[in-house]
């Protein structure tokens, strides 16, 4: 589980800010609509300081997502990086979770979000695992969700907007309610989608295979990593569309996400994948990715953006309590 118990600060459209006093108001429009956009990034410990993973990828996506929905972010790139890095640094974390959020803030509840200012946070968090604290170890109990992941037809699926996480709120707690650890998503054909935050993959034959876009996925970090990581590893990597049944005769499946990191998924709906525990691929894969993130992989060293080599200037103003 996630705690904000060692919380400090928190930046807020360029100003650093004590926990207690990051505040919105209730008339905010992306309170009420969900209207914003926002990205989960992990920083991890390693011997040189902590390290973003992806950082400007994650800031990339986080302005193609406000593009996709004409929210006009009012920082640069570069001070939205800054911003992350600051924020880690005035909590002294050397590993959490941060979540950069942009969103529409207060003037009006019309539908048409126009006239409201556009507003900007980020947060660092401890966070070890989404799905729990022994969830690398032993692997998943997840269910297929009554809930269908939306098309993009419905709503834009390459971006990661605030309201279309209802769509994995109802999933999960779904599935908390039935007793799983987490929610599988069909699309809108009956096709493998995704976690309700993650993405999929299985292992069969020892060919590492998931899906795309053309499924109704976020394309994630974590995902493009390990593919990467994969085809490293000497192993054949597929894309293309996942039934159920390619995930109930695989050898081993497992989730990717920024929050689940890799994890195995030992059971579908009471019915184990492979031996019912994280298999050897898997393990593998797990152990590349570790020593990627903790900088002991000199070729994986390019997804890696050190704190101490941020450069704060313009992302935030003088901190006065301290």
């Amino acid at each position: 589980m996630s705690s904000f118990d060692d919380v400090q600060t928190v930046w807020m459209s360029g100003e650093l800010l004590p926990w207690a006093k990051a505040n919105i108001h209730v008339s905010a429009h992306a309170l009420h609509y969900g209207s914003g956009v926002f990205e989960g990034i992990r920083c991890y410990e390693t011997p040189d300081g902590p390290a973003v993973f992806r950082l400007d990828d994650h800031i990339d996506r986080l302005f193609a997502s406000a593009r996709v929905h004409g929210i006009d972010i009012p920082f640069t790139h570069g001070e939205m990086a800054a911003a992350v890095c600051q924020t880690i640094e005035a909590n002294h974390f050397s590993s959490c979770y941060v979540r950069p959020i942009v969103f529409m803030g207060s003037a009006t509840l019309s539908l048409n979000p126009r006239s409201c200012p556009v507003e900007a946070a980020v947060i660092a968090f401890p966070w070890p695992n989404m799905l729990g604290e022994s969830a690398h170890d032993r692997g998943v109990r997840i269910t297929v969700s009554p809930w269908r992941k939306f098309s993009a037809t419905m709503m834009p699926t390459t971006a990661k907007a605030c309201g279309q996480y209802v769509n994995s709120i109802l999933a999960t707690r779904d599935a908390a309610d039935r007793g799983y650890d987490e929610a599988l998503l069909l699309d809108s054909a009956g096709g493998l989608a995704e976690g309700a935050g993650e993405n999929l993959f299985v292992v069969l034959d020892g060919v590492v295979q998931t899906n795309d876009n053309r499924a109704s996925i976020l394309m994630g970090m974590t995902r493009d990593a390990v593919i990467e990581i994969a085809g490293d590893l000497g192993y054949p990597v597929e894309t293309r569309a996942l039934s159920l049944d390619d995930l109930l005769v695989a050898d081993e499946a497992f989730f990717t996400g920024t929050a689940a990191e890799v994890t195995p998924i030992a059971e579908v709906d009471g019915r184990k994948i492979g031996k019912g525990r994280p298999g050897e691929i898997t393990r593998e894969i797990q152990r590349a990715f570790v020593k990627a993130t903790s900088s002991e992989t000199r070729r994986y060293r390019k997804w890696l953006h050190f704190v101490d080599e941020c450069n704060f200037a313009g992302a935030y103003s003088a901190m006065p309590w301290i």
